[in-house]
């Protein structure tokens, strides 16, 4: 059995392990569409994953940590509709997660000098602390999760991955 079949196994015992995954099953489809799914599995597993170790670790949400993670390149703070375009999410999404975050003050809200009407969201001193923490241990889960790889192949992977997203980039109908 492969680590990878033991793992899924034993922490997902929905998966079978010696039953292909949907990627591998589907040997009718184009490759284009094989691939596809393949990228997409393998994200969700990964996203699932951080999700369920920020809720269990530090009772917090994958978004709410997607926006402080934004918040610690910009400290000077960002504008609602700068933070709802960096994570491609409504403002009304952005809105809701700031008063969470807010009540439990590791954001505040702050006049913007140059437009009296906005206000520019950051990190209080108690959400960078917050922050750190979480930042450290979701790099480690992510070298853990990733870390099943060799080197050459991780390093291929990233190479290849760069070249699909030029690709798709050049494709995509103008704006």
């Amino acid at each position: 059995m492969t680590d990878y079949a033991q793992y899924a196994a034993t922490q997902h015992p929905a998966v079978a392990p010696d039953v292909p995954d949907l990627e591998t099953r589907a040997t009718g489809q184009a490759a284009d569409l094989r691939l596809w799914l393949r990228m997409l599995s393998c994200c969700t597993l990964i996203e699932n994953e951080v999700r369920s170790r920020l809720r269990t670790e530090f009772s917090t949400t994958l978004p709410r940590f997607d926006l402080m993670s934004q918040l610690t390149h910009a400290p000077k703070g960002l504008k609602m509709s700068e933070l709802s375009r960096l994570m491609m999410v409504t403002n009304g999404n952005i809105t809701g997660i700031t008063d969470q975050l807010e009540k439990d003050g590791l954001v505040e809200r702050m006049k913007d000098d140059s437009d009296r009407r906005s206000s520019l969201i950051r990190l209080t001193p108690k959400g960078k602390r917050y922050h750190r923490r979480m930042q450290r241990a979701h790099e480690t889960w992510i070298e853990t999760l990733l870390g099943g790889l060799a080197p050459t192949s991780r390093n291929t992977l990233f190479d290849l991955l760069g070249d699909l997203k030029q690709s798709t980039y050049a494709r995509l109908p103008a704006v």
